[in-house]
């Protein structure tokens, strides 16, 4: 009898990650599902990027454990990819080449010629830019590069996929055009998502559960489970609720040796 196939992605306990002797995330136990969408909220200097990194495997932790799929995560995995506020797009790389970049790497799966140009092309596909697959960056629209950098991750095929504040230098509109775009990705591409904002709007919109950080060192202090419909823009009361009750934490506080 075969043994039943545990539905986490990614697990920490009791992590604690600093620098130069100074710690800035501490006592940090989370897990995310698969097909999960997971927010860290939080505000600036609290640690979310720090500990995403870490959690991504690229920083190592001064105390505790990650583990990815099960297995011990010790540096970056294969399945598991990132994207962050900006692009960084090649300049000198087409759309089809900046979504294809990385999968030739020595880490990733090998994967035949014809196979890595399909994986490619529907990468492209899925995030609305099929008609710009021989654009340059250059020729690109800020929502447009970002669209090629989570193409980008989304033709390694992850299991996970780690962003740090992808949407925050977008504009209302395309903002929200992409935060749509991003769960619809999710459910189609079946790929969780730990997702670092400071946007409660955002965290709302998108997650489903969100884990509040605060304090320094930076500890989850409390975490709320986001059951409202989607599209939640058309469950105006229950948005407003749960809203509200993240800004009471925020401005009330939790005491860091006391999380929730």
């Amino acid at each position: 009898m075969s043994e039943p196939v545990s539905p986490v992605a990614l697990a920490a306990t009791d992590l604690r990650i600093g620098y130069g002797g100074r710690t800035v995330v501490d006592a940090i136990t989370l897990s995310v599902d698969k097909r999960e969408i997971v927010c860290l909220l939080g505000g600036s200097g609290c640690g979310k990027s720090t500990l995403l990194r870490g959690l991504a495997g690229l920083s190592a932790p001064q105390s505790g454990s990650v583990t990815f799929l099960g297995q011990p995560l010790l540096q970056p995995h294969p399945r598991a990819a990132l994207v962050f506020q900006q692009p960084s797009l090649l300049p000198w790389l087409n759309v089809e080449g900046n979504v294809g970049f990385g999968l030739d790497f020595a880490r990733q799966p090998a994967i035949a010629r014809d196979a890595r140009k399909t994986r490619v092309q529907e990468a492209i596909d899925a995030v609305g830019l099929a008609g710009r697959a021989s654009a340059y960056p250059a020729q690109l629209s800020g929502g447009q590069a970002q669209r090629v950098a989570l193409a980008r991750a989304l033709a390694r095929e992850p299991e996970l996929l780690f962003a740090d504040e992808p949407f925050s230098a977008l504009d209302a509109i395309t903002r929200a055009e992409m935060q749509t775009l991003l769960v619809e990705l999710v459910h189609r591409w079946h790929t969780a998502v730990l997702l670092v904002t400071h946007d409660i709007d955002e965290a709302i919109l998108v997650a489903d559960r969100i884990l509040l950080m605060a304090g320094q060192p930076g500890r989850i202090v409390r975490e709320w489970r986001v059951d409202l419909p989607r599209p939640r823009e058309e469950h105006a009361a229950g948005v407003v609720a749960l809203r509200l009750d993240i800004l009471q934490a925020l401005r009330t506080g939790v005491p860091a040796s006391s999380p929730a």
